[in-house]
């Protein structure tokens, strides 16, 4: 009797129409796609860089237009003009470890939220010592000492960016992988370079694609604080500063300052506009 009944029941179970999950829906699919432009983008990038020849780096990068020894410092001013990144750098840090011990902040609604911030502006520090290092001596040799903090700064502002658009679990976890990536750029690049067959490609991607990414994020998500205006004038000035270095001795025929030297400036005022956007945000109050 009870086997019957166990037979009848079943045959009902399985007489019950399977349901599928349903998709994704509003909100959640339109996130969804916007993960999956946000993917594709990064995939795209990825491949059209490895799609490229190996890129070495030209020896004629080192050949900068303003060479003059000042006090004893060759290349001073290409030097010099790094002090800027180490007072921003330090100027981060500080503010950092007063907003921190203030309590709760407005500035960070999770203390994990400072963590990509905490290396970025250790990275801006770190730039000033290795860009220095290099001008001061400029070679394929000291050059990797200038690239690597800028790596640093980078991904941690990618990282930070994700946390505060996308998710705040993934800013955080992604935030050493994404370190790793910005400095075996940097490695993969100074070591083929030692053996004679230098690859910037990966460089590139973590440098140029950051700069593709960030406001594609930011156009794509919305915004945990106020201020993101301030993350296209980071931008911006980072925009101006490569078209100094670009025209490096045309600047410096004209005014007699380097385009090197004012690329340097453009640089740490943009860590500065970092800065200046963490000091001043607050949360973005959600819709009623």
């Amino acid at each position: 009797m009870a086997r019957g009944w166990t037979a009848s029941a079943s045959a009902e179970v399985d007489a019950v129409p399977r349901v599928a999950p349903a998709a994704p829906s509003g909100p959640d699919a339109a996130r969804t796609r916007r993960l999956w432009i946000l993917g594709g983008l990064c995939a795209l990038l990825v491949l059209v860089a490895f799609a490229l020849r190996p890129i070495p780096q030209d020896p004629a990068y080192h050949n900068f237009a303003d060479q003059r020894t000042m006090l004893g410092i060759p290349n001073a001013l290409n030097v010099l003009s790094n002090l800027p990144f180490l007072v921003v750098g330090a100027w981060g840090l500080v503010f950092l470890a007063r907003d921190r011990s203030g309590g709760a902040s407005p500035r960070f609604l999770a203390s994990s939220e400072r963590w990509p911030y905490w290396v970025l502006f250790m990275g801006v520090g770190l730039t000033a010592l290795g860009s220095a290092y290099y001008h001061w001596q400029p070679s394929n040799e000291t050059l990797f000492w200038d690239r690597l903090p800028m790596t640093i700064a980078f991904m941690a502002l990618l990282s930070s960016v994700i946390g505060e658009r996308i998710s705040l679990a993934a800013g955080r976890w992604l935030l050493l992988p994404l370190l790793a990536v910005g400095v075996l750029s940097t490695l993969y690049w100074h070591v083929g370079e030692q053996r004679g067959a230098g690859d910037l490609r990966p460089y590139a991607v973590v440098q140029f694609g950051t700069l593709v990414i960030v406001p594609l994020i930011v156009c794509l998500f919305p915004a945990r604080y106020t201020g993101t205006a301030d993350l296209f004038g980071v931008l911006g000035w980072y925009a101006l500063a490569k078209a100094f270095e670009t025209f490096d001795h045309q600047t410096f025929h004209a005014i007699g300052i380097s385009g090197h030297t004012l690329k340097h400036l453009a640089s740490a005022a943009g860590a500065w506009w970092i800065l200046r956007m963490i000091e001043r945000r607050r949360p973005v109050t959600p819709p009623s």
